[in-house]
């Protein structure tokens, strides 16, 4: 999965791409504990997740719980969920 957070401003925009590429039923329930959910019992794993230009300082605050979500996920997941930060370079 990769995320662009160039592209994503909202947990709105979040949520529709997460949607999009994790292949999961269009009822997900778009909120912290639905992606909790999807992410530890639902998905399929192993699996990594590409984070584009997401900044040091994270200025989109509504997105912060969901970075940190990934972040708890990835560490319960003990390497079948990983993220990988990915800075683009000239952006």
């Amino acid at each position: 999965m990769h995320f662009d957070f160039l592209a994503i401003r909202s947990r709105e925009d979040f949520y529709r791409c997460f949607v999009e590429q994790s292949g999961i039923a269009n009822t997900f329930g778009e909120n912290l504990d639905a992606l909790w959910d999807v992410l530890t019992g639902e998905l399929r794993l192993p699996a990594r997740a590409w984070l584009y230009h997401l900044p040091a300082a994270q200025p989109y605050a509504e997105l912060t719980a969901i970075i940190d979500l990934l972040e708890e996920a990835q560490r319960e997941l003990q390497g079948e969920f990983i993220l990988q930060r990915v800075q683009v370079c000239g952006k």
